[in-house]
């Protein structure tokens, strides 16, 4: 058999194959099969539990490239499932021209073990590619669409992230990295529709990214400290680096606090409070 009944028997493979504790999911010893459930699977690639089932039972065709990237990265595939996984679906296979989503599986395992640590992962265009919890509880869940509005040069220089630091991300050097990032992808990936379109609409709603793009200004990023005012814990200061996966073009973005100062004390309560509206919320997103 072929098609979506191929790719069902692929999804539920994989899912079957994956314990709960790589994922940092908790186990709970009441498992007729070692795996992730559908509502786990569901939770961590942020859809429903129904779309799942109907993607593993073939009644749902022709996902769409987002939703094969989040899938891949849920299921830990490695780079050449995640191929498989594009032509099981019938999606053209992202190219080497192309800015890559792709977590690796190493990447990925880091987001699961440093629970206690607000980290994001970024593509060579700074679009949010995956987060972890404690980064959702502070900043809040990013938009759905997969659009502009989920780019951190966007947020900079057009429409912040509702919940992120503004001040701090307007700073100058912090802006001028972001435009020498974008120029160097641009140059890497000169036939990317979607950064091309990213860069023009950056030049056309913002003269300030129009005014730094022309310049040809050079910068590169440094450590940070930036101040959340969270609802729930007050405010939060951390220092915040930007570290590069060796081998891919991703960013991943860390905030941290010295251990045993209040700010610390305030991020383990927020990790608590994370935790209780994730429970609470249900699994089937």
């Amino acid at each position: 058999m072929t098609g979506t009944t191929d790719l069902g028997r692929a999804l539920h493979a994989w899912r079957d194959r994956t314990k709960p504790a790589e994922v940092g999911l908790p186990g709970d010893g009441h498992r007729r099969a070692p795996g992730l459930r559908r509502e786990e699977l569901a939770l961590l690639a942020g859809l429903s539990v129904d779309y799942i089932v109907r993607l593993e039972q073939g009644r749902s065709t022709n996902p769409s490239p987002q939703v094969l990237s989040t899938l891949a990265r849920a299921l830990r595939l490695t780079t050449a499932e995640r191929e498989h996984l594009f032509v099981l679906a019938g999606q053209t296979v992202p190219g080497p021209g192309q800015v890559s989503d792709h977590v690796p599986a190493g990447v990925q395992r880091l987001l699961d073990r440093l629970t206690s640590t607000p980290l994001s992962v970024y593509d060579a265009a700074w679009n949010l590619i995956t987060w972890n919890p404690l980064w959702a509880a502070l900043f809040g869940d990013p938009p759905t669409p997969h659009d502009f509005r989920r780019n951190a040069v966007w947020w900079s220089f057009v429409e912040p992230l509702v919940g992120y630091p503004q001040a701090v991300s307007r700073e100058t050097g912090h802006r001028t990295a972001f435009v020498s990032d974008l120029r160097a992808a641009s140059a890497r990936y000169p036939k990317d529709a979607g950064l091309a379109a990213l860069i023009h609409e950056l030049r056309t709603r913002s003269g300030d990214f129009a005014a730094l793009w022309d310049s040809g200004v050079v910068g590169v990023h440094e450590p940070l400290t930036k101040t959340v005012r969270h609802a729930s814990v007050g405010e939060i200061t951390l220092d915040c680096d930007i570290l590069a996966a060796l081998g891919t073009d991703l960013r991943i973005m860390a905030f941290t606090a010295p251990e045993g100062s209040e700010t610390a004390d305030r991020l383990r309560l927020l990790e608590v409070i994370g935790v209780q509206a994730l429970t609470g919320a249900g699994t089937d997103t």
